[in-house]
């Protein structure tokens, strides 16, 4: 036991600065693209985002092609009348009045899907209604896309933390990924068990995307970003993560409820079935846990472990630009990110999430 506090702390931490070498970034000075750019933004009960988040798209730079579609499903607040009365004027942006929800689709792929059919363009983006994009963002990422000759392409925003619950459970989503997954060989591979994606802020080639049947595709899956690249890879389609903290923030909660809920609805299916939620605990207990348990025991293998897992977490809020100090606290988020976990098996098809039970 006293080996694997250390090996598998020390696997994760080499992995993690081997992903801060090949993270892919975009350029600061990028050239106007000639692409034609389709934003899609899915919007249900949104109020208290959309005029911030229009204001981000409408100063959006060298992507002269580009224009936005706003899908709004079926928003029982003000987002329909915020959107339209905060987009016009602008000729770039469309505003959608989503469909009623289809037997066998969950609501954001439903409003994706009908926005994807509303264009032709070449690209495809997605951005959810909590992101606030540089005015570079696009252009730059598109950049990104073109150098990597990728098919698709997940800039992963910079994550706003201010609330402890948000301190403690956020940093994790960047750090899964940097310490577990090679991203050398994900950016390669077409075998589905690399795919990395965050739909915060998406982008895909059209022809790609309808090779693969479109949104539809993921119609029923509530982590349809990470389902989505799954099809893509298995299509033959290439592409991966890029480190979008300099170009996009998110702030997906501002309350400890929002963030369990949020959490609630989707963690159950992260790690697959049964077998695999019982090794992603088990990993995480050995890997995060005990190391800090037996440290405080005066185990010298369980101090080398910890400190291992926490500069894996210090080199990961590096690169996102979270906040350092956090790092520290890697056991409790682990325990917390385990509670969350045990309850969104215990409250499946209970949640509720915009209105709706998932």
């Amino acid at each position: 036991m006293k080996i694997a506090l250390i090996v598998l702390p020390a696997l994760l931490l080499i992995n993690t600065c081997l992903n801060l070498l090949f993270l892919k970034r975009p350029s600061k000075q990028v050239p106007i693209s000639p692409t034609t750019v389709a934003v899609l933004v899915p919007l249900r009960n949104e109020a208290d985002n959309v005029v911030n988040l229009i204001t981000s798209l409408k100063q959006q730079i060298g992507v002269p092609n580009l224009e936005f579609i706003l899908i709004d499903d079926n928003s029982t607040d003000e987002t329909l009348q915020l959107v339209t009365s905060c987009s016009d004027g602008d000729r770039r942006f469309r505003v959608l009045r989503g469909d009623e929800l289809k037997y066998g689709w969950l609501g954001k792929p439903f409003a994706l899907e009908q926005g994807g059919r509303a264009t032709h363009a070449e690209v495809i983006v997605t951005v959810d209604a909590d992101v606030r994009l540089n005015p570079d963002a696009i252009s730059a990422s598109l950049d990104l896309m073109a150098r990597n000759n990728f098919d698709f392409l997940s800039p992963y925003p910079q994550q706003i933390a201010q609330t402890w619950s948000e301190r403690l459970i956020q940093p994790l989503l960047q750090w899964s990924w940097m310490a577990t997954v090679p991203l050398r060989i994900a950016q390669k591979s077409s075998n589905p068990a690399f795919a990395i994606a965050n739909g915060q802020f998406f982008l895909v080639k059209s022809s790609s995307l309808a090779k693969i049947g479109g949104f539809a595709a993921i119609k029923n899956e509530v982590l349809d970003d990470i389902q989505l690249v799954r099809h893509l890879m298995r299509g033959g389609f290439h592409g991966g993560v890029a480190n979008g903290s300099s170009i996009a923030q998110c702030k997906m909660y501002s309350s400890w409820a929002q963030l369990r809920d949020g959490y609630g609805k989707s963690l159950r299916v992260a790690f697959g079935g049964i077998l695999g939620n019982l090794a992603a605990v088990t990993f995480l207990l050995i890997s995060g846990v005990l190391p800090f348990i037996f440290a405080l025991t005066g185990s010298f293998a369980g101090l080398i472990g910890f400190f291992f897992i926490v500069f894996s977490r210090l080199i990961s809020a590096f690169s996102n630009r979270s906040s350092i100090s956090d790092a520290v606290f890697h056991p409790f988020s682990i325990v917390i990110l385990l509670y969350l976990l045990a309850r969104s098996w215990w409250r499946r098809g209970t949640i509720e999430w915009k209105g709706r039970t998932v």
